[in-house]
């Protein structure tokens, strides 16, 4: 598929999806009887700024604790939530302001595996209704058409052309989830999400669902945005990884970078949480966190992840940190990357556990406690 006209930017630079500034608020105590009281709306801030760009033919995996706007994420930018502010662009064309012709090509080029393979497949329909209904929604395909391309997705999927006359009901989650993956490829998408597809499903049939997404991209050159919270799913699939904490991007960078040298405490911490079967690991102090995470109702200020950050001092307190670039484009959103800012001269805040002013180490820091 393509799009008519030009595109909004004067060159495209090869970014297939491009998020800048994203937001996605909830507001509560906003009703008639609310503004009547004069109660003034609350904002739930579930997606707070968020930046980022996925290159073409690449994985990006967005990771992060649950409730940190993953998912919120992914389906604002794809349109299924409506924004609250800031710009997503596809191609080089604003989403948000695509005309009627424009955002019906931007559905078929943009699709979405869901988390729960359960819930997300209507049991009211064949799997081969399922995996058809956008061609037919978009009018792309005859009725035999259509059947002959289900049978086809089923197929690749790793299902049998048999089962396209069957009912949800009668599979297994990874099943589901396999014809969750044909539908979305029924419209022979460019950009496919993936929200936590594999989750729900046991550790087995985990493996052979992510072999199955990557022999897809191989084969149909898609690109993906990769929701998790499983970090070992993350560095098996991603090429680059995004870190996402209370409706914030906290840290990215190319998996190799993310996994082997983290920037951010958060990315740290979520690091050493990992279990490890290794036995010359025994007894290894966990990276554990204290506390637990703000609301989102009210976030505090300066850097999101001060109340639990072990490194955290009085300038954390007072202002957002800006993505700092530590090379190979690899991005924290930490003071501590700055060896000349103010943050090494305030107190260290109460809960902090960690207070050595530590060294440079790559344009990050080590901690001398170490």
């Amino acid at each position: 598929m393509s799009f008519d006209g030009e595109t909004d930017d004067e060159e495209y630079d090869g970014s297939l999806v491009e998020v800048e500034d994203l937001e996605k608020y909830y507001y509560e105590n906003d009703t008639l009887f609310d503004r009547v009281l004069g109660r003034d709306p609350t904002a739930v801030r579930a997606v707070d700024g968020v930046s980022f760009e996925v290159q073409e033919g690449e994985t990006l995996g967005l990771v992060g604790e649950s409730g940190c706007g993953k998912s919120t994420t992914s389906e604002t930018l794809l349109g299924l939530r409506e924004a609250t502010g800031g710009s997503v662009r596809f191609k080089g064309h604003d989403v948000f302001r695509m005309t009627g012709s424009e955002r019906k090509v931007f559905r078929q080029d943009a699709q979405i595996v869901f988390q729960d393979p359960f819930s997300s497949l209507d049991p009211r329909m064949t799997v081969g209704e399922i995996v058809t209904e956008g061609l037919r929604i978009h009018s792309l395909a005859g009725g035999a058409e259509r059947t002959e391309r289900a049978k086809d997705l089923l197929e690749r999927v790793g299902l049998s052309a048999r089962h396209a006359d069957r009912y949800p009901h009668e599979f297994s989650g990874g099943q589901r989830q396999r014809i969750g993956i044909a539908r979305a490829l029924a419209l022979d998408p460019e950009f496919v999400v993936l929200d936590e597809p594999v989750s729900a499903l046991d550790v087995s049939v985990q493996a052979q669902v992510l072999n199955l997404l990557e022999d897809l991209q191989e084969e149909f050159g898609l690109t993906y945005l990769f929701v998790a919270h499983d970090l070992s799913v993350v560095r098996h699939i991603s090429d680059r990884v995004a870190v996402m904490y209370l409706g914030k991007i906290v840290e990215t960078g190319p998996v190799d970078q993310i996994f082997e040298n983290p920037q951010h405490p958060y990315t740290q911490a979520l690091l050493d949480s990992v279990p490890r079967a290794s036995v010359d690991e025994y007894g290894r102090r966990g990276g554990t966190l204290e506390g637990d995470v703000p609301s989102p109702r009210n976030p505090p200020p300066g850097c999101r992840f001060h109340t639990r950050c072990p490194h955290a001092r009085d300038a954390c307190t007072k202002e957002l940190p800006p993505d700092y670039d530590t090379g190979e484009r690899h991005e924290a959103a930490c003071f501590r990357v700055d060896e000349d800012h103010e943050y090494w001269e305030s107190e260290p805040l109460p809960h902090a556990t960690e207070t050595g002013e530590g060294t440079s180490v790559g344009g990050g820091i080590a901690d001398s406690s170490d």
